[in-house]
Parts: C-alpha cells; structure tokens; sequence
C-alpha cells in the first residue's frame, strides 16, 4: 500500500476497506489471487490522471468526475476516498456500502487481469461489457434498484442490440452487469470463472457455445422473468 503524508492517518481504515474487499473477491471465485499488487492511493484526481496518462499512454487525458480508481493485474490506483466529496462526483465516502462496493469492483478487475490474457485489458476486443459486468456483479453493485432499471428497459425496447454497445450510456453497469448475472445463472459460477482468461468477445461467444444474439436474446428472456 503506497500513500502520500495526506494519507499518514488513514492507513488503517483504508487497509481495512482493502481487506474487506479481497477477501469479498475470493469468496466469489472461491480462489485466491495469483500474485500480490501494489494498492496507490492518489491524494487528489491530477496525481491519478498523470499516473493513467502515463500507463495508457495518453499524454493529454483528463478523467471524468465520476472516475475515482482502476485496478488491473498488478496494481489499483484511486484517490484517496475521504476526499471523495471535494474531488469527484457521484461518490460520498460516507455512504460505506457504496464505498466498500467500489473498491471491491477495483479488486475484481485485478483479480480478473491477474487470469487475462491481457493483464491491463490492453489488448482486449469487444469485452468491456464483460469486464465491467464482472466486476459490477461481483461486487454486489448489480442491486435491485438496478435490475428494475434493466427490466424496464428491456420491457420499453430501449436496450442495446449487440454486446458492444452495452458499456455505454448511463445504464452500462446495470447493463453490462446484468449479462454477467444472466451467464452464471445459466452456465454457473465455474464457468463464468473458466471464461475469465478470454480478451476477445468472440472467445467468451465460443466457451459458451453461442451466438451474441442468442445470448442478448435469452439474457433478455431471463430478466424478463425477474
């Protein structure tokens, strides 16, 4: 765990926070992470866009307000939660579950890369709606609240038509999220752990022996039935 001095007085909390969430990870896969990673913890956003201008070679890359972290195979970086308020939108440090969901969805993208055959989902085609929906529903950020967003957009018709437009828009979690939910309860959590190695769309559609719209089709089938 890498902190500036602004830090010094919440190492403690933020270990806490990072346990939670590790141990939260594991559960899921029932499995442990393959090799430790560096945890920075940025004391404000321009320390965490120079850290992402650099890593994914961007010189000129400003975040949006609601960005706060990223997690890959060898490393999660975030500002600094307790400034949250001041620094992002979106985010209130003070809401605890949201809070700890958050950095729980970060482990997940490590934990995830550290199994990819794109560690930092570099070299990735056509699976974003996969990685954020992995790591939305595993942390438990696929809530309620957000399946009945998703069932009234599938009901209204107002859904995306490939799995390429699902990370986008202001539903992407849920989104995304949701065909996660939708592949382990048909295929299983062993599965869904088996395709976790995948960075092409086309490798995740051929594991599971279907089609893009086969799978939006039964997905949309099966939230129809929440």
């Amino acid at each position: 765990l890498y902190y500036t001095s602004a830090d010094a007085g919440n190492e403690k909390e933020y270990t806490g926070l990072l346990n939670t969430g590790a141990k939260a990870v594991e559960l899921f896969f029932a499995d442990t992470f393959k090799t430790q990673f560096a945890v920075y913890i940025h004391p404000g956003r321009q320390s965490l866009d120079s850290t992402w201008q650099t890593d994914w070679k961007m010189p000129t890359f400003r975040s949006e307000c609601w960005m706060v972290a990223s997690g890959v195979a060898q490393r999660l970086d975030m500002i600094s939660p307790k400034t949250w308020e001041k620094t992002a939108c979106e985010h209130t440090y003070s809401e605890t579950v949201k809070t700890q969901q958050l950095i729980t969805h970060e482990m997940v993208h490590v934990f995830h890369g550290q199994l990819n055959a794109s560690p930092d989902f570099s070299d990735a085609d056509g699976i974003d709606w996969f990685v954020e929906g992995l790591a939305t529903y595993a942390s438990g950020q696929c809530n309620a609240e957000r399946i009945v967003e998703v069932k009234n957009a599938v009901t209204g018709k107002k859904t995306p038509t490939t799995l390429d437009k699902f990370w986008t828009g202001r539903l992407r979690y849920a989104l995304s999220g949701s065909v996660v939910m939708y592949i382990e309860s048909k295929y299983g959590r062993a599965k869904l752990k088996e395709i976790l190695p995948f960075n092409k769309k086309s490798g995740i559609l051929q594991s599971l022996n279907i089609t893009e719209t086969e799978l939006l089709a039964n997905w949309a089938d099966y939230i129809t039935k929440l």
